[in-house]
């Protein structure tokens, strides 16, 4: 599948980048944006592609091996780009993107139990190959307390039965343990009622977000993330975040918020930019998609 880059014009023309800027892709994923600004600025601009999961990198250095570029690729997460820029020895950038998203690429080709359609291990993390010591969805729904479970389930998954599923995961893992994406997918579905089943979305979607949310610490991320980009941008920067669920809505909100409120930066759109019908139609993946974009003073 070719994923499908969201907001794609929306937040490139709102970064406002000129040749010279120093741009920022936190999160490469498809790489749709990359080659966005690839294409408007060639080697007019120094581009930093990082991303967590080393299949993206690649992705990526094949899809804009074309272009005339001046870049540098990164194998991090963007909670971690003061490091990444200090090790480039760049101080200061212009314009640095987020895409919070999953790509469709980790979903269809990960192999690591992102997607409920696909029979595969329940790992969920966006490290390629977890070790040991890193946390996996299948530790937490073979080991964690009902508590905890039906807690990230309505917290990260907003999951009106999280209680049912939650007490549906720990019964089931007393008989066996939950090993595949299609374990949890039977427990979910056993654990909700038949109208859950036949509705536009999943009933195993918000479970399969709480979880990969709570194995990849993605909230803390992003709060780290936004954080440390504004911080590491220059004077009249521009840091853009495209999110997809409320609960990261809300973080980039209060954060852009408190900033405005403090005099530190002015928000470009005091509402979020939402993808236009056309882009639905084509992508009903974008439906919940929002762009928040903040111009430092």
């Amino acid at each position: 599948m070719i994923h499908k880059t969201v907001l794609l014009q929306e937040s490139i023309d709102g970064l406002e980048i000129k040749n010279g800027d120093i741009f920022v892709d936190g999160t490469l994923g498809g790489g749709g944006h990359f080659e966005e600004v690839a294409k408007r600025f060639g080697d007019g601009v120094v581009m930093i592609g990082i991303d967590l999961d080393p299949d993206a990198i690649i992705r990526t250095k094949e899809r804009l091996s074309s272009y005339n570029l001046k870049v540098h690729y990164v194998q991090e997460s963007f909670r971690n780009m003061d490091t990444v820029l200090d090790n480039l020895e760049i101080p200061k950038v212009d314009r640095i993107l987020l895409d919070i998203g999953l790509s469709s690429n980790q979903f269809e080709e990960s192999g690591r139990g992102f997607s409920f359609q696909k029979d595969e291990p329940l790992l969920m993390s966006f490290k390629k190959n977890p070790t040991e010591e890193d946390l996996t969805a299948k530790e937490i729904l073979n080991t964690w307390e009902l508590e905890n479970l039906s807690t990230i389930l309505k917290g990260y998954g907003e999951e009106q039965f999280a209680w049912k599923i939650a007490k549906a995961i720990v019964a089931r893992r007393e008989e066996k343990p939950i090993l595949t994406t299609f374990d949890l997918v039977d427990i979910i579905k056993t654990a909700t009622p038949k109208w859950y089943h036949v509705r536009r979305i999943h009933p195993a979607t918000k479970t399969f977000q709480a979880l990969r949310i709570t194995v990849n610490d993605e909230i803390e991320s992003l709060k780290q993330g936004i954080r440390v980009g504004f911080d590491r941008l220059s004077s009249g920067g521009r840091l853009a975040v495209i999110s997809f669920h409320s609960i990261e809505d809300r973080a980039v909100k209060q954060f852009f918020k408190g900033l405005s409120d403090k005099g530190l930066g002015s928000l470009v759109n005091k509402k979020p930019i939402i993808p236009t019908e056309a882009e639905l139609t084509e992508n009903p993946r974008s439906r919940s998609s929002k762009l928040r974009i903040i111009q430092k003073i």
